[in-house]
């Protein structure tokens, strides 16, 4: 296992488990659990495509980190 894997598989985990803490109902979407765990995992899913020059998801996962933090410093502001 190398760096991109590690990389990937941390940024892949912190998205699976925002994802399974929402359909529990532990963390709701708009909370800050939620978005900062799909601001890490994405960004890190991200690092890891950036690693493997693998342009589909460079896209995919860098907008998704940019929404989730847009999203994140929304909530901060709004407290």
């Amino acid at each position: 296992m190398n760096v991109n894997d590690i990389v990937g598989f941390l940024g892949v985990f912190f998205l699976l488990l925002a994802f399974l803490f929402n359909l529990a109902g532990v963390l709701k979407l708009n909370s800050a659990g939620y978005l900062l765990l799909n601001f890490s995992g994405s960004g890190l899913a991200c690092l890891a495509s950036v690693l493997l020059h693998y342009m589909p998801f460079i896209i995919l996962e860098g907008l998704w980190a940019i929404v989730s933090l847009f999203t994140l410093v929304k909530l901060f502001k709004r407290s």
